[in-house]
This record gives C-alpha cells, structure tokens and sequence, in this order.
C-alpha cells in the first residue's frame, strides 16, 4: 500500500506567503482554514490532492513564494500592526505593494522603540528567523541616565526572573555618552515583549531611548532614513536562507547604484557565506 505524502498545513500555508505560523495557527482556529470543504483544525496534515482554502479564496497547495526581505528604520511612534486602533501610523503602510502573498514582521518593536525591523513574504522564513533555535542575537542601542556599575551589569547578564523566565543579556557595551546621557549596546537572544526595558527597570535604571541596530547578520545602516525601508539583494537572501538551511531561492528586486555597486546590509556572521561582491564599503 502505497502512503501518500503530507505536509503539516501551517507549513503549506506558511509556504504560500500568507502569513506566520503563529498568526496562521490563529486562522486555523479561528475557522477560516478549510481543507476539501470542512473546517481545518490545528495539527492537521495535507497531501497535494487535497483542496486549501482561506475565507472561502483557494491556495494553490505546492506553490513556494519566493523569499524577499526587507529591512525597516522604524521611527518613533508607529504601531507595527495593520490596522492602529488608537489612529497611529502603522509600519505596514510604509511597504511597497505585493502581487500575491503579504509582508509579515520578524517580530516587533513596540510604539516607542525606533530602529531595525525586518519583513518578509515568506512565513516560514519569518519563522525561522525568529525562532530561538536558530540562535539569532539582537543588538540594541540603549540611552540610560547613569552610568552602570559592575554589580549591576553582572545581574543583567547573569539573568534576573521577569514573569517566571529567566532573562538575560549576552553582552553590555558602553558606546559613548556625557553629562547625564549614557549610551549602551545590549545583546539579547530573544525579543520578549519590552524585555530590554524590563532588565534594565528591573534594576531601577529608567530606558530613555532604545533603538535596534542589528538582528543576527542584518545590521541597520545609515542609508536607510526613518521611516523608510531598504530591500536585501537576491543574493543576500539566498545566504541567509542557506544559513537557515531553507531549500529557498530568492529573484533580484533590487536596483543596483549609478556606480554599479551593490548596498548591502549584512554583517559577517556565523554560518553566513556572503556574496562574492560582499563589501562593508558603502
């Protein structure tokens, strides 16, 4: 007897570019997934034979969208979300417009939290990226009031317990500073919600800005103004999805300069095989 071959329908949904597998699980049990007719319900499996719909619209089951990233300066005060029930501006309005498929958040910056923000059309690939066994750190750019001591810095790293999780950083830096302003960079491996805010009030050290300035190899460079986005060359998203070992391959969407170069906003990274045309001179 011959088995027939199945996919997890996250996984086929995720692959289609509709969405990530944490807000596609939603749809599931929400209803809007059905599978031949009936509703679909979390852990179910498809073959290719079987029919895929969402709020009633067919998805072509096989059909892998070609990953793109996009890299965002996020500015002050926007919402990444869809829609802002208090009026804000929203990330996703700054997008460029998609043929088929929808642009999905790596995870999130919350409204008064500037900087890199990446989004891609592929939802696997988000996922991916944000999951902690892919190991991906975040560096964040942080404004405190004071100086840190050593004692305090030592409990940061270490860990301190918010919520019942342990949480750390895995490296603290002083960058530059004066007067009452101190800037710091942090690295964290995991982007709980308000988490750099959250260790440092843990020790009554008060946030005045925070800014995120790299996700693993994606470093936020000076060309990209807030509020814009910048697009990751073809070739840069087929290294990071080998460094993530995703059977993807990306089309170029991207213009190259007047000079002929090409902008790129990767970092050397563990794992990562660069492009040839790689260069940090831009």
């Amino acid at each position: 007897m011959t088995t027939v071959p199945t996919t997890k329908l996250q996984k086929v949904l995720a692959d289609a570019g509709l969405g990530s597998r944490r807000a596609l699980e939603k749809w599931i049990q929400a209803g809007r997934v059905k599978i031949d007719g009936e509703t679909a319900s979390l852990g179910d499996r498809v073959s290719s034979h079987q029919a895929i719909s969402v709020d009633g619209r067919e998805v072509v089951h096989g059909e892998v969208t070609a990953p793109r990233i996009l890299i965002m300066n996020k500015a002050l005060g926007t919402e990444v979300s869809r829609k802002s029930a208090t009026g804000r501006k929203t990330v996703f309005s700054e997008l460029p417009n998609l043929q088929t498929g929808r642009w999905i958040s790596v995870g999130r910056l919350d409204v008064g939290t500037t900087g890199l923000l990446l989004f891609t059309n592929h939802g696997e690939l988000a996922h991916k990226l944000m999951h902690p066994s892919t190991n991906i750190d975040r560096e964040y750019a942080v404004r405190v009031r004071s100086l840190i001591d050593d004692e305090t810095r030592e409990t940061m790293l270490r860990g301190v317990v918010l919520d019942g999780v342990t949480c750390r950083f895995t490296d603290i830096q002083y960058f530059d500073g004066r007067g009452s302003n101190h800037w710091y960079h942090v690295c964290l491996m995991e982007g709980r919600n308000r988490e750099v805010r959250r260790l440092f009030e843990s020790q009554q050290i008060l946030v005045s800005r925070l800014k995120r300035v790299r996700f693993g190899p994606f470093v936020l460079r000076n060309f990209i103004p807030a509020g814009r986005v910048f697009e990751i060359h073809a070739d840069e998203v087929n290294a990071v999805c080998k460094m993530l070992d995703m059977p993807l391959r990306a089309r170029s969407h991207t213009r190259e300069r007047s000079d002929g170069k090409v902008r790129s906003s990767l970092l050397p990274y563990p794992n990562l095989d660069l492009p040839n045309w790689y260069s940090e001179d831009f």
